[in-house]
C-alpha cells in the first residue's frame, strides 16, 4: 500500500533524478526524471506517493506541494453565522437562608407535633439511644490501653525549638510499579547502541533487510520476502528476486551478529558484579560463533577476566566448605558437595577423593541407622566417586537390602555384601534442558 511523503530532489543525471526526505538525510533513491512536473528543479520539494519494498523506496507519482491561496475565488468557505439568544441559558435559583420558620410559627399555623403514626407496612421505631453513662463498660486489653497512651502522648519539642517530624513511608518511584512484571535480579540490562550504529550505516536498500536479520536471522528475511511476494502477486504487481535479496542478508549477517553480542557484552560488563553467573557465561561461550573486531575483543577479554574470577572464587569457597564438611566428620553435606561442583570443570582432587572415600565407607556399616544408611547411599550414588566407595555392612531391614541391591551397579561393592554378580552401571543422566522464558532481545 503506497503512501505519500514529502521529497527534495538533490541532483539530476540524464533521465535520472536523485531524491531524499525533506528535511532528513534518510530515506533516500532515485527516481525518472519524467515524473517531476515542470521539470527536474534540484532544491525543489515535491508531493511523492512512495511504496515500500524490501529493496528500498519507488516513487511511484509527483505532485507540487500544497499552498495556501490568499483569496477564494469559488467563495469556497464556510462562514459561522451566529444565533440570536433569545435568553440566559442557565437559570440559578438560590435556596432561602436559614433552617425554616421557627417552632412557635409551625405550632401558631396548627401543625401537628410529636411523631407521625406509623403506616401499614413500615418498620418499627428504633428504640431510643442510651446513654453513654448508661451503657455497660467494656473492659480493655492491655495492647488497647497501650496504643491509646501512645497516641495521646505529646510531642516532645526539641531543645533548639524545631519540631520533630514523624518519618513517612516510602512510596515506590515513578518508574516502580505494583501490577507490572518486576525485573528478575542479575539480568543483565538490555543496550541497542551498536544496533543502532550499524542501521545508520546501512543503504535504504540494505536497511530492511538488517531489521529483519535483528528479528530473527535468515529465517525472518526468508519469511518477510515471501509475505512480500505473495502480496504483490495478490495486488498485479511485480514480485522481488528472492536470490539477490538472501545474498544483501548474508553480507550483512556477520555485522548483526557482531552488533547485537556487543549489545549484550555491553549489558553484561555495565551489570558488573550483579550479573548471574551463568548469564555470563553465556555471553562468553556465545562469543565464539562471530567474527571480532578490536572494541569485541576489547570486551570479550574484560568478559572472561571476570568469568574466570568468579569461577574462582567460587572453587575456593567450594574447596573451603568440603574440607570443613570431612573435618567435621558431616558425610551428607561431603557428599552433597562433591555432587555438584561451582561448574563442570571443577573436579575434587586426589587427596580430597581419598578422604571422602574412607569417611563414607566408614558410615555405611551394618550398625548405621537404617534411615541415615539408605541416605548416605543416596547420595553417594550421585557422586563420581562412587564406584570407589567400599561399604563395611549392610543393616538388616528389607529395605536397606532391597536399596543396596537396587545400587550395586552404580557401588559394587554393595554386590560383593550380598553375594551377587555385579550388575552393569546404570546409564548417564541427561541433563534436562530448561526452555527459556525471557523474551527475545
Amino acid at each position: 500500500m503506497s503512501r505519500r511523503i514529502e521529497i527534495e530532489i538533490t541532483s539530476r543525471q540524464g533521465d535520472v533524478a536523485t531524491w531524499r526526505a525533506a528535511g532528513a538525510k534518510l530515506p533516500k533513491g532515485v527516481l525518472d526524471a519524467n515524473l517531476v512536473p515542470g521539470g527536474v528543479v534540484v532544491g525543489h520539494v515535491y508531493r511523492a506517493d512512495v511504496e515500500q519494498y524490501m529493496e528500498g523506496m519507488e516513487v511511484l507519482s509527483l505532485m507540487e506541494p500544497k499552498a495556501a491561496s490568499p483569496i477564494d475565488p469559488r467563495n469556497e468557505r464556510l462562514q459561522l453565522i451566529p444565533t440570536q439568544k433569545s435568553g440566559p441559558d442557565v437559570i440559578v435559583t438560590y435556596a432561602p437562608k436559614g433552617r425554616g420558620p421557627r417552632r412557635e410559627d409551625r405550632e401558631s399555623r396548627g401543625e401537628r407535633r410529636g411523631p407521625r403514626p406509623e403506616r401499614r407496612g413500615e418498620r418499627p421505631a428504633r428504640p431510643a439511644r442510651t446513654e453513654r453513662s448508661e451503657r455497660p463498660e467494656r473492659p480493655e486489653s492491655p495492647e488497647r490501653r497501650e496504643d491509646r497512651d501512645q497516641r495521646r502522648t505529646p510531642r516532645t519539642p526539641r531543645a533548639d525549638g524545631e519540631r520533630v517530624e514523624r518519618p513517612r513511608r516510602e512510596r515506590p518511584g515513578r518508574g516502580a510499579t505494583h501490577t507490572g512484571r518486576r525485573p528478575v535480579p542479575g539480568t543483565p540490562p538490555v543496550s541497542t547502541v551498536h544496533r543502532n550504529a550499524l542501521l545508520a550505516t546501512l543503504s535504504p536498500q540494505e536497511l530492511p533487510v538488517a531489521e529483519q536479520l535483528l528479528r530473527g536471522g535468515i529465517p525472518a528475511v526468508r519469511a518477510a520476502i515471501a509475505e512480500q511476494n505473495k502480496n504483490a502477486t495478490a495486488q498485479g504487481r511485480p514480485t522481488v528476486d528472492p536470490v539477490t535479496i538472501e545474498r544483501i542478508a548474508e553480507d550483512l549477517l556477520g555485522r548483526t551478529n557482531l552488533a547485537v553480542w556487543k549489545d549484550r557484552a555491553a549489558g553484561a560488563i555495565s551489570a558488573g558484579r550483579e550479573i548471574r553467573l551463568r548469564d555470563l557465561r553465556a555471553v562468553v561461550t556465545s562469543a565464539k560463533t562471530i567474527s571480532h573486531d578490536d572494541e569485541s575483543r576489547a570486551q570479550l577479554k574484560e568478559l572472561q577476566a571476570a568469568l574466570n574470577a568468579r569461577v574462582e572464587a567460587l572453587r575456593t569457597q567450594w574447596n573451603e566448605r568440603l574440607e570443613t564438611a570431612v573435618g567435621a566428620e558431616r558425610v551428607e553435606d561431603a557428599l552433597r558437595l562433591v555432587a555438584s561442583p561451582p561448574d563442570l570443570s571443577t573436579r575434587v582432587s586426589a587427596e580430597m577423593a581419598v578422604r571422602v572415600v574412607s569417611l563414607v565407607s566408614q558410615a555405611l556399616n551394618a550398625d548405621q541407622d537404617p534411615a541415615r544408611w539408605r541416605d548416605i547411599v543416596g547420595l553417594a550414588v550421585e557422586t563420581t566417586i562412587r564406584r570407589n566407595i567400599k561399604p563395611v555392612g549392610i543393616p538388616e531391614d528389607d529395605e536397606s537390602r532391597a536399596l543396596a541391591l537396587k545400587s550395586a551397579g552404580a557401588i559394587p561393592e554393595l554386590a560383593k555384601l550380598l553375594g551377587v554378580k555385579v550388575p552393569p552401571p546404570p546409564p548417564l543422566a541427561r541433563p534436562t534442558r530448561r526452555v527459556s522464558t525471557r523474551p527475545a532481545s
